[in-house]
């Protein structure tokens, strides 16, 4: 095969959606979705419990999407304000924001009300959104002892290979994409507690409006 269209072949390859990604065992371990890659097709629970698909929630509108740990988490929190802060910086590019969690439609509507955010924020309790893009991770028996007691999380525990009964996070992750769904940018930090700069978002957001 010509060198050209075995090019064309790879490059077809990379841009396809990817299917439903296995929970990594750990949170060092996930695969994420990468650039010239296509937001795959997914359902997520909008806040009033209907179901919907992610790649129709684009529906032809450039988007930043967050993917978050919950409302539970302080620095999902701080994320939360300063994508607000920055919303209409984004809304005048042309882009929307989409904020993914394992969070039920309930404690979503309170995050809303708490932090008075505008944006979408929907639910991913089964995992599908978070698995296609290869955010989701199993995370420590330790860990999820601590989350559940401390922060009383009633989030579904998932049996891994091994049959323990562990919770499921995302890895937290920025992801902006065009109006085709095609990602021009991501930014995936195993440490929860570093997050994408709001500057950096909007640059990258420029650059793709460009």
């Amino acid at each position: 095969m010509p060198f050209i269209a075995r090019l064309s072949l790879l490059l077809i390859f990379f841009a396809l959606p990817s299917a439903a990604k296995p929970i990594a065992d750990d949170d060092l371990s996930v695969a994420p979705l990468m650039n010239g890659q296509t937001v795959p097709s997914a359902q997520v629970s909008t806040l009033d419990g209907s179901q919907t698909d992610i790649a129709k929630l684009i529906d032809g509108k450039p988007s930043v999407i967050f993917f978050y740990r919950g409302g539970w988490c302080p620095f999902c929190n701080a994320q939360m304000g300063q994508l607000k802060a920055i919303e209409q910086d984004l809304l005048k590019m042309g882009f929307q924001l989409i904020g993914i969690s394992p969070d039920s439609p309930k404690m979503l509507q309170d995050s809303l009300t708490d932090q008075k955010l505008d944006y979408t924020l929907v639910s991913d309790s089964e995992l599908h959104v978070m698995r296609a893009f290869g955010l989701a991770y199993y995370t420590s028996e330790k860990t999820t002892e601590r989350y559940r007691k401390k922060m009383q999380l009633g989030n579904k525990l998932w049996t891994t290979p091994a049959g323990d009964e562990r919770l499921v996070l995302p890895v937290p992750a920025i992801y902006i994409v065009d109006e085709d769904g095609l990602v021009h940018f991501q930014y995936v930090n195993p440490n929860f507690r570093v997050r994408a700069d709001p500057k950096l978002i909007i640059t990258a957001a420029s650059l793709i409006a460009d």
